[in-house]
């Protein structure tokens, strides 16, 4: 912050300075009506000059920002046309990507079945009696709509207590 606010000042005596170069007080008492009017024009053609060379600071700039803009335009189109290859479909067992992945590490052949669980029949049949007692839901739905459903479940409920 500290240095922000001495560049600020430094940024302003130069400014002072270079105004008071530029830029002498005006001694305009005592003068006569032709004497102020010479001075006006003095001025005029000394606000004239300044304002030609803003204007052409002015153009300089908006050029080079232009200028700025189209070479980023240039650079962006000089990345984009950049061609990906092709890729192409590679088969690899799972001894070679696992020798690749751990190199010299990896040691004998991995049997990647070995590590499944088992599964007998008859768990599966198990599983499908199961979701055929299960039923049908819409059954239940059927039964329970209505008054007659509303009616079964409140004889249920009292019956229970």
């Amino acid at each position: 912050m500290e240095e922000l606010e001495a560049e600020k000042v430094a940024r302003d005596d130069e400014k002072v300075r270079y105004l008071g170069e530029k830029l002498p007080p005006l001694h305009v008492s005592g003068l006569s009506m032709e004497e102020l009017q010479k001075l006006c024009q003095q001025l005029h053609k000394k606000i004239d000059v300044v304002d030609e060379e803003r204007y052409d600071f002015e153009a300089k700039v908006y050029k080079n920002g232009r200028d700025i803009h189209e070479l980023k335009l240039k650079v962006m189109d000089l990345g984009g046309k950049f061609k990906k290859p092709a890729l192409r479909k590679v088969r690899v067992s799972a001894d070679e990507m696992m020798r690749a992945l751990l190199g010299t590490k990896h040691k004998g052949s991995m049997d990647l079945r070995s590590n499944l669980k088992s599964v007998k029949k008859e768990d599966i049949k198990q599983e499908k009696e199961m979701n055929l007692e299960v039923g049908d839901w819409r059954k239940n739905v059927e039964a329970m709509s209505g008054m007659e459903g509303r009616k079964k479940m409140f004889d249920a409920a009292g019956s229970g207590q």
